[in-house]
């Protein structure tokens, strides 16, 4: 008996030191050098202060920002160690209710009762999505050139700018990421 359990331990000490600390750390040296930017959390950094992630949204209230889809976390949004989506079913009450309030909330921002898109009403899987389609963009585009005294135009013409096509031209949709919008809306004069 006592032989059984001294194999089991050792086993177990072999099998958390290999998948505990060997692979991990492989992992991480792997990803520091194939993908150095990513490993480090694709940090966007301005005037030598980090001001966000290419990959974690984050909440842009004022009318002169363009605002990012709704987040999912439930303490604070865009708490990226909250991630996870709503859990709310197509057939929710609740979700309806939730985007029926999105909706209207958009369509008086806008002034308009036009459609609102689906990512801007909805979050996503993560609720940390940074991206949102280039048709949220545009419908925010006349708001955002209001608040700042900006052409439309120039704002809808740095909107196109901004699309990111599709990953190796055939996966995903294609998108725009509201914090390099923003940071780049900064740079208009």
């Amino acid at each position: 008996m006592l032989t059984l359990l001294l194999s089991a331990l050792r086993l177990l000490f072999a099998l958390s030191l290999l998948t505990g600390v060997l692979y991990p750390a492989l992992v991480l040296v792997v990803a520091r050098f194939a993908f150095p930017e990513q490993a480090s959390g694709s940090l966007i950094e301005r005037d030598g202060r980090v001001v966000g992630s290419r990959l974690i949204g984050q909440p842009f209230e004022s009318a002169r920002w363009f605002a990012s889809r709704p987040s999912a976390t439930q303490a604070r949004p865009y708490d990226a160690s909250a991630s996870s989506g709503s859990n709310l079913g197509p057939t929710s009450p609740a979700l309806a209710d939730a985007v029926r309030m999105r909706v209207a909330l958009w369509r008086e921002r806008v002034g308009t009762r036009a459609a609102v898109p689906v990512d801007l009403v909805t979050a996503s899987a993560s609720g940390l999505d940074p991206h949102q389609s280039p048709a949220a963009a545009l419908f925010q585009a006349e708001r955002v050139a209001a608040a700042r005294g900006l052409d439309p135009a120039r704002v809808r013409a740095l909107v196109e700018q901004h699309v990111e096509r599709r990953t190796a031209g055939f996966l995903g949709e294609p998108r725009v990421n509201v914090l390099e919008l923003n940071l780049a809306l900064d740079a208009l004069r």
